[in-house]
């Protein structure tokens, strides 16, 4: 197979996981009353299409075999851990996530099924096909420069650490009893940023582009650009920080710990003092 063709294939493979698990995971939604589910979905569908297109690369001779294996460990590391924490995160819970009930204006069962694909599924589906596509690609062509490699890896490791350790914060800070926690939490990662979590999921997908796109040369590198932008606008402006802000404004000291605290890219804190409960 040219590597034009194993490159196409690749990317058909990733159209196709997406497409297939979104369908699996919009059947379980309507089961489940709700489209929450989706974000378990998230970090597994990356894992599959990984493992998929590397699947091709071997069955097509193409690609470099030790690059190839570092980003599907990459993107299964980060997948996996993902997908864990949110799982953990839900269980117990059965109501719908307010930032959902918004982009569907109501409930699940309410808006119906077919309003969920629209507005949720179909589009979760294209984004985990777009934002892959570095690692579709990467896993069938040649590297050409190995620094661009590793010094994705230590972007990707940097984001892991920032999303990795952010959600360990915030879920000792929720462990506290209310009354003896401060209204919001400003320490740690969280006093350098509103959205470690978040930063460090675009951290982590800047450096999987480096390592799958941009290390495969110049022409490849700007045509899956689109991918660590995507991923970036998505956590920041779209369906993550932006959106959650508008629920988090609400809160008793969130305005004031947002007036001193970066929203999105970390920076020192300014001057302020936390608000108590």
């Amino acid at each position: 197979m040219s590597t034009s063709a194993a490159v196409l294939t690749s990317l058909a493979t990733a159209v196709a996981t997406a497409a297939l698990l979104m369908t699996a995971t919009a059947l379980v939604a309507r089961r489940q009353g709700r489209v929450v589910v989706v974000d378990i979905a998230w970090g597994l569908g990356f894992v599959l299409i990984a493992l998929a297109c590397a699947v091709v690369a071997v069955a097509s001779g193409s690609g470099d075999a030790l690059r190839s294996g570092i980003l599907v460990v990459l993107v299964t590391v980060w997948g996996l851990r993902l997908a864990e924490h949110v799982r953990r995160r839900s269980t117990g819970h059965t109501d719908e996530d307010p930032r959902y009930e918004k982009v569907l204006g109501g409930r699940l069962p309410d808006v119906g099924l077919a309003v969920a694909v629209r507005k949720v599924f179909a589009v979760q589906g294209l984004a985990l096909a777009v934002v892959a596509a570095p690692v579709a690609v990467g896993v069938v062509l040649d590297v050409r420069w190995w620094p661009v490699v590793v010094a994705g890896g230590v972007v990707w490791a940097v984001g892991l650490v920032f999303e990795a350790v952010g959600d360990a914060q915030l879920a000792a800070y929720r462990a506290q009893p209310r009354d003896q926690r401060p209204q919001v939490l400003d320490t740690g990662l969280w006093a350098w940023t509103r959205h470690p979590n978040y930063f460090g999921d675009a951290c982590v997908w800047w450096g999987l582009w480096l390592a799958g796109g941009l290390a495969s040369g110049w022409v490849v590198g700007l045509a899956t650009l689109l991918a660590p932008v995507a991923m970036t606008y998505f956590l920041s402006e779209a369906t993550g920080a932006r959106l959650l802000e508008r629920t988090m404004m609400e809160r008793p000291g969130y305005p004031a710990y947002a007036r001193r605290t970066a929203r999105f890219f970390p920076r020192p804190p300014r001057g302020g003092h936390r608000a108590r409960s």
